[in-house]
């Protein structure tokens, strides 16, 4: 059985957004002044911004970046309260993870259990690697190479 990490509440830190994050999601994400469908067919704008968004909408680059901050802030609200992250590698994996798939994937995720229960790196790494699949319109589950890129970034990120 692993070790079980177990430190003390003023042991871990809260990180906050780092340029390496914010840079590496406008890489992935891309930036689009026009909303679109996302490979999961939801409504997306900027870079990769998703609440709120309509069909019609339009929006500028500073736009974009407004919108980034304040989604990059709430993914990193929520790794914060996890507690889990002990170095802002590990921090903006985690962040990177909630923001492409929301916080519900992570709390529920083999991944976060394995980081609580002190599971070796590379177990953890390989649990980022585990989430690169997507649907088609009709259902059907389909292994995507950006997510592919994105889980190998967070995998490596997680262990500098």
């Amino acid at each position: 059985m692993p070790y079980i990490c177990r430190r003390p509440k003023e042991a871990m830190a809260n990180f906050g957004i780092s340029e390496t994050l914010r840079a590496f999601v406008r890489e992935a994400e891309g930036f689009r002044t026009k909303a679109y469908k996302d490979s999961g067919g939801v409504w997306t704008i900027g870079y990769g911004h998703t609440r709120g968004v309509k069909s019609t909408d339009k929006i500028t680059r500073r736009q974009a970046e407004e919108y980034l901050e304040q989604d990059l802030e709430e993914a990193l609200k929520y790794v914060n309260v996890e507690d889990v992250a002990r170095t802002q590698g590990q921090s903006d994996a985690l962040a990177d993870f909630v923001f492409n798939l929301g916080y519900g994937s992570l709390r529920t995720s083999t991944l976060l259990r394995y980081i609580r229960q002190g599971f070796p790196t590379e177990e953890i790494q390989g649990q980022f690697r585990r989430w690169v699949y997507g649907h088609t319109p009709d259902g059907k589950k389909v292994r995507l190479e950006g997510l592919v890129k994105r889980r190998e970034w967070e995998a490596r990120r997680w262990a500098e």
